[in-house]
């Protein structure tokens, strides 16, 4: 009887705990006809999702260079620090969408020929099946970006790109591009061949983020908060320091944090709990 009550006593206070868990889907994909080809993403549900009706806020949250769709699921441990930041109440329940971005051609934008669009899929194919496939709050106020590395670049583009789309965006390490269009032209010497110098620093202007960080209007970047991110020992520290100057001078709000680490998973998964907790700040607005 005593061994009974054991039992049932451990399943109880075990209980609360499994009921606080989200769950991972790492294996859903879609038709692009943009890129003509089935495109992988994983999505993180919050712990109450099946057992709600509500919608949900949500956070596209970018791999880096080298990863896929899995690499914050596997590497990041992305379930694990989004329930216990629910758990403890510094995040809001959401919904996390990490897409693939590593095949058929790595990165999160157009090619400069124009032959391979995945900006133009994120946000004409892959945003609009997301948000109808799942219940999110399909707009601007609940819908935030962030990444590291290579998609830390992608989600600072993206939200310059289209303001209006997002209300925070947090790039952890970010590749902020080449810094010259001279580097951009080595860096991209097959693919900028055949074409002219107008169509090459049209390209580098559209997707450096310092330059965007001077042409896009203030007034503009201001409707989206920001959250920068880079360890001290990083070797992408530099082109994240000259944002925080560009956008300094431009009087563009920001939060930038320099910690003791460099461009590694060690650092990114300490930088997720305060990402949660930074776009809900802004999904409680």
């Amino acid at each position: 009887m005593r061994h009974l009550l054991f039992v049932i006593g451990c399943l109880l206070t075990v209980s609360p705990v499994l009921a606080q868990t989200g769950s991972v889907l790492d294996d859903l994909s879609l038709q692009s006809t943009i890129l003509d080809s089935e495109r992988m993403y994983a999505v993180y549900l919050p712990p109450d999702y099946d057992a709600s009706a509500r919608s949900y806020p949500v956070l596209y949250l970018l791999h880096g260079a080298g990863d896929d769709h899995t690499g914050w699921v596997q590497f990041g441990e992305v379930a694990h620090i989004a329930d216990t930041a629910i758990r403890d109440g510094s995040a809001t329940p959401m919904i996390i969408v990490m897409p693939d971005a590593q095949t058929g051609q790595r990165g999160y934008f157009n090619s400069i020929d124009g032959s391979w669009r995945y900006e133009d899929f994120f946000f004409e194919e892959f945003i609009p099946h997301v948000e109808s496939t799942f219940r999110i709050r399909a707009t601007k106020e609940f819908r935030a970006v962030s990444g590291l590395s290579m998609g830390g670049g992608g989600s600072l583009i993206y939200a310059m790109h289209r303001p209006d789309m997002f209300s925070a965006s947090a790039p952890l390490s970010a590749y902020v591009g080449p810094l010259t269009e001279s580097d951009m032209r080595r860096m991209m010497a097959a693919e900028t061949a055949n074409l002219d110098d107008e169509a090459i620093a049209a390209y580098f202007d559209r997707h450096q983020a310092l330059r965007l960080a001077e042409s896009v209007s203030a007034e503009d970047l201001n409707t989206v908060r920001w959250y920068i991110d880079c360890g001290d020992d990083d070797f992408l520290f530099e082109g994240n320091s000259l944002l925080h100057i560009a956008l300094t001078k431009r009087q563009v709000r920001h939060e930038y944090r320099v910690r003791d680490g460099g461009h590694s998973w060690t650092y990114w998964r300490t930088s997720l709990p305060d990402v949660l907790a930074f776009v809900t700040q802004g999904f409680h607005r």
